[in-house]
């Protein structure tokens, strides 16, 4: 993917003195008192926002917090707490700067927050008038907003098309580079696991995967469907019985490929869905009526996790069963550990799939791990990306 990069930039000498804007994806959870529980993304911030400080740039920074109402800014859309983690972190002050449209004064070797970028008119529908404002406040404008890349707004796409510069940060860059490795020029077998509760919302997915991966391992109520449409019994397990033409799709696309799509020949069952609800293992054949599947089998786990180990790449996204419980967690661990154990390169991305990461402890065994959601997800719908197209079209000239 041909765009300009920041880091080049600022190796090349061309960002001293220059007014640098980087839209930053900020958009951490926060508790009732306005406390920031998790900050990864405030971290994943930081190496862009000192590669320009450490080369003589006046840094603006902007994000997105919440779904706030455009022109009606209320205290709770505050990028404040932000503001103040992303001080500690850098250990120097970041001021907070209000009404910041028209205009931004900052120094170089300075860097500022500028408030919620969503609270002002015209930032969702990518108006002209404010994407043209915003161009002028900078000389290089930086997208260093994974998690936003989907989107077609103020701050991610039109200030890229009126900005003097643009350019993708260093996180932008990684993650645009982990996407090329993993489904551009793989190194094969190629195996993607998608797992969730619904085929319905990850249908496209699945379709666009089947004509580029050697191996499609599904897990979740989505293994449900696909057992539904191997003949299998399911009993009252969470499916989508309607979208079993589509499972067979997938099934037949892969097939016609050599590749393959593993239906599980043995699942954890519960009669409830709960934490305390006994685990039994059964037979994939042997599942009753009234029965829950809530995992992969153990043999299953180990199959795929022999798979795994075999692999060239792996995409990650979605844990195999429901890990929150931990009688149902093994089938997830197993090829969690397997997946960290494999030689191949590894990406991950989507909330539960990086909790899981988290809950085993294997940061540090994962390629890449993604810090964008739906943009993750779009990307291995095989979608161009908005902030990617216009960074392209920015570097074409």
């Amino acid at each position: 993917m041909n765009i300009l990069r920041f880091s080049d930039l600022c190796a090349q000498g061309k960002v001293q003195g220059q007014r640098v804007f980087i839209r930053s994806d900020l958009n951490v959870p926060l508790n009732d008192a306005g406390e920031i529980t998790e900050d990864t993304r405030v971290r994943a911030s930081v190496p862009a926002i000192e590669m320009a400080l450490k080369a003589g740039a006046a840094v603006m920074v902007t994000s997105h917090l919440g779904r706030p109402t455009e022109g009606a800014f209320q205290p709770e859309d505050s990028l404040a707490p932000v503001a103040q983690r992303l001080a500690q972190l850098l250990g120097r002050e970041v001021p907070l700067i209000a009404d910041w449209v028209d205009g931004v004064t900052v120094a170089p070797g300075q860097v500022v927050m500028l408030e919620n970028c969503r609270s002002n008119v015209g930032e969702k529908k990518n108006l002209p008038a404010l994407a043209q404002k915003l161009a002028q406040l900078c000389d290089i404008y930086v997208n260093d907003a994974f998690g936003t890349a989907h989107r077609a707004e103020g701050t991610t796409y039109g200030i890229a098309e009126y900005a003097k510069i643009a350019c993708a940060g260093p996180l932008l860059s990684a993650e645009i580079d982990a996407i090329t490795k993993a489904l551009a020029a793989p190194a094969r077998p190629l195996v993607a696991i998608v797992a969730g509760s619904k085929v319905s919302t990850k249908l496209t997915i699945l379709q666009a995967l089947s004509s580029k991966v050697d191996q499609l391992i599904v897990g979740g109520g989505i293994a449900n469907t696909f057992m539904l449409a191997a003949g299998l019994n399911i009993g009252k397990s969470l499916a989508e019985a309607d979208l079993v033409g589509d499972a067979k799709a997938v099934i037949d696309a892969m097939a016609a490929r050599g590749a393959d799509v593993p239906i599980p020949t043995d699942v954890v069952v519960a009669k409830t869905f709960a934490a305390d609800a006994e685990a039994t293992i059964k037979r994939a054949t042997d599942v009753a009526d009234d029965d829950l599947i809530l995992d992969i089998g153990p043999e299953t786990a180990a199959r795929l996790a022999e798979q795994l180990k075999k692999a060239g790449t792996i995409v990650w996204n979605g844990p195999v069963g429901v890990f929150e419980f931990d009688a149902f967690a093994h089938g997830t661990e197993t090829l969690a550990q397997a997946i960290a154990q494999s030689p191949a390169f590894s990406i991950a991305g989507g909330g539960d799939t990086l909790a899981a990461i988290a809950k085993y402890g294997i940061e540090d065994k994962i390629g890449y791990i993604s810090t964008g959601g739906g943009a993750f997800l779009e990307v291995l719908e095989g979608k161009t990306l908005p902030a990617f197209e216009i960074l392209q079209k920015r570097a074409a000239g």
